[in-house]
């Protein structure tokens, strides 16, 4: 299974579609937004996939950002998000919580733990878990998303 790691979308509708190309191209199956959507337009060009998204630190609009995810079928999950996929635990959050991000990977609860923030992609192995930031959709260079190949839980920087 493929999984799409996306973030910092800021609500720059051109950039983030051209990370929906890559991510379409790429036959993902299921896609993890790490906040800092920016506006409301950026929920739906992620239809074509069951997307998990959580609040970054600019997402000042919470309300109108949760009712256009959950009207198009997609799931909310406030500023920090788990999922299993492939028998693996995830776990997904913003990260300008740096003290909530490292109990996160330092837990050893998770198998992979996505964030974003820092329009920087890394990729680094903490124990038995992978800390993932796909950099930045917006704002970066370059401008980056990231696929985890499941169960492997192998992860690869995708610049756009």
């Amino acid at each position: 299974m493929l999984l799409g790691v996306v973030s910092d979308s800021h609500g720059h509708v051109q950039m983030t579609s051209e990370a929906i190309d890559m991510l379409t191209a790429l036959e993902v199956e299921h896609v993890i937004h790490c906040g800092d959507i920016g506006s409301e337009a950026i929920i739906p060009l992620f239809e074509p996939w069951p997307t998990q998204f959580v609040l970054g630190n600019v997402d000042y609009h919470e309300e109108p950002l949760a009712r256009a995810i959950e009207q198009t079928g997609q799931t909310f999950c406030g500023r920090f998000g788990t999922l299993e996929l492939a028998g693996r635990r995830i776990a997904f959050l913003h990260g300008d919580d740096t003290r909530r991000l490292g109990e996160t990977i330092e837990s050893g609860e998770w198998d992979l733990v996505c964030s974003g923030h820092t329009h920087v992609a890394a990729v680094e192995q903490y124990g038995r878990t992978l800390a993932l930031n796909p950099g930045a959709i917006y704002r970066a260079n370059p401008h980056s998303i990231a696929v985890v190949e499941l169960p492997e839980v192998r992860a690869t920087i995708v610049p756009l």
